[in-house]
């Protein structure tokens, strides 16, 4: 009988399934759509009972045509965001609307601010293992938020979970929670002394009443990525996803850390050493993954966190909070967006290829290459805050080096300096981690974004590295497959699976010429960064 794996990726707008057979070659795919609430600025909701539904109806899908006893193992991922679940798991709604299909909060709902910046008074030690300030994307300070705002939810609820605990625990029935989601979106510590909830970081922040209850409702029983969860699948979600009961499921990882396993298994790069790969995931927003076999501490850097994807090896994580989204807004806010889309439609292609033919039209005509078309337009790309390394929420957007013109080559060139500034902001993460003795020298990257030819070129020359882009339709997904034979024992280890699922992939190298451009459009970008910090304190006094 033929063995498969089943990989579950929850992302910000949808839910993918795939099938993946013994050899790590992904046979079909699945994608529905998940409902986004947003109610007010900031807050960013949705359902745990429509992303379970689509769950279901997506691994349904890619199994249909093989035998229920050849699925081996099931692995998921999902989005940092936090589920609320009640009695008999009734859903809780986070919402201020009340609504009571929206008991998930999302990892880019920005509602607790306050309470971020509240945590981040304390100084806690437990601060010094996510760059020394807590995210308000973080857990933690929006389970702040909700005991303040809805104390009666707060009273009700029985499970605080990841998205990624809630998706295993419907599958099988356990509480487990992921190591991986805990010690990176929980203040969850695993150092080499230590492992456990902080009990006097709780209590200084107001939640000590968590740790009276000896964290029942946060979860006391954790287990590295991999591992199998409970006794596998349940009767009733085997009946509901049409498998095997006992079908085994590995304990989960956050999207971008199983994106991170997909990414680096490339074997186009396989005789470097792994602390010298930086994994991209850039999708909604941008995750920049280093694992290093030595604890670095790094300002405005997430981690390190000791055995969040690989066994005792350490992760730091940087990001941008948004990447694609930011595109998007550009383009859809632009008075030509009509002309662009209208024209995709029309030739069956995507917007921004459309804006690519614009850019090349232009670059031809005035005799120019095409980056050198944003030379005037400066952009500092913080629209939703500054995730790394400055770790500043409260920073916004920034373009400078505006005109009265409205055209659609105004808006290829505004395209062109938002993928530009994008990867200026990736050059300055780098730069940072850099400072602390750890020595990057090929990006992998993966995610919505590694399709678009400009955004990698750009990121190329910016960052002067070699860029790969694996194969593989989507290392996040194998992944999450890696996970299920992790669970079945058809690997020993996560990092067995990554070189027994490695595929090849393809180099974007450095054009010839750039460097300067970039270095003073850069250099440029650093200034804005600046200067917008002196005009907050300006304003502020």
């Amino acid at each position: 009988m033929s063995v498969y794996f089943v990989g579950v990726d929850v992302g910000t707008s949808s839910v993918r399934a795939a099938l993946v057979n013994d050899n790590g070659k992904i046979l079909d795919q699945c994608v529905e759509a998940l409902t986004i609430w947003n109610p007010q600025p900031g807050h960013y909701e949705q359902s745990s009972e429509e992303v379970w539904n689509c769950v279901s109806r997506t691994i349904q899908a890619v199994t249909k045509s093989v035998e229920k006893e050849s699925i081996k193992g099931i692995g998921f991922d999902a989005t940092c965001s936090l589920v609320l679940l009640g009695e008999q798991d009734k859903q809780l709604s986070i919402s201020t609307t009340d609504d009571p299909r929206c008991n998930i909060m999302m990892w880019m709902d920005h509602r607790a601010k306050d309470e971020a910046d509240f945590i981040n008074e304390t100084r806690n030690e437990c601060l010094n293992y996510v760059g020394g300030k807590v995210s308000l994307e973080m857990q933690i300070p929006k389970l702040i938020w909700l005991k303040r705002n809805k104390p009666e939810i707060w009273e009700k609820t029985v499970h605080f979970m990841d998205l990624t605990d809630f998706l295993t625990y419907k599958a099988t029935g356990s509480t487990t929670r992921s190591l991986c989601s805990l010690v990176c979106k929980w203040n969850y510590l695993q150092t080499k002394e230590f492992q456990g909830w902080n009990i006097d970081f709780f209590k200084q922040v107001g939640l000590e009443d968590l740790a009276e209850e000896n964290f029942e409702r946060l979860g006391t029983d954790i287990k590295s990525p991999g591992t199998p969860s409970g006794n596998g699948l349940t009767n009733e979600s085997a009946e509901n996803l049409n498998l095997s009961v006992g079908t085994p499921v590995a304990i989960s990882l956050i999207d971008a850390h199983s994106g991170t396993i997909g990414c680096l298994s490339c074997k186009n790069d396989s005789d470097s050493p792994l602390n010298s790969k930086m994994a991209i995931i850039a999708g909604t927003s941008a995750c920049h993954m280093i694992l290093s076999e030595e604890e670095k501490f790094i300002q405005g850097v997430w981690g390190p966190y000791r055995s969040a994807i690989l066994k005792d090896w350490f992760l730091n994580e940087a990001g941008q909070s948004a990447v694609a989204k930011l595109i998007d807004y550009v383009v859809d806010s632009h008075p030509s967006k009509d002309w662009i889309k209208e024209e995709a439609k029309s030739k069956k292609k995507h917007d921004t290829e459309i804006l690519h033919d614009v850019l090349k039209f232009m670059s031809s005509r005035d005799g120019i290459p095409v980056y050198q078309l944003a030379k005037k337009l400066h952009i500092c790309p913080d629209f939703h805050g500054n995730r790394s390394p400055l770790a500043d929420s409260n920073r916004q957007g920034m373009m400078v080096g505006l005109s009265l013109n409205s055209d659609v080559e105004d808006l290829a060139i505004k395209y062109l300096a938002t993928i530009q500034a994008l990867a200026y902001g990736t050059r300055h993460i780098i730069e940072t981690i850099k400072e602390n003795d750890i020595n990057i020298r090929t990006l992998h990257i993966c995610g919505g974004l590694s399709k678009n030819q400009l955004f990698l070129q750009t990121l190329a020359d910016v960052c002067q590295m070699n860029i790969i882009v694996p194969d593989c339709q989507s290392p996040v997904l194998l992944g999450a497959a890696i996970l299920g034979a992790c669970a079945s024992n058809y690997f020993t280890s996560l990092l067995e699976g990554t070189t027994r699922f490695a595929s090849e992939g393809r180099s974007v190298r450095p054009l010839n010429n750039t460097k300067g451009y970039h270095d003073n459009k850069y250099a440029v970008f650093l200034r804005l960064l600046k200067d917008q910090e002196d005009y907050i304190n300006l304003m502020e006094n």
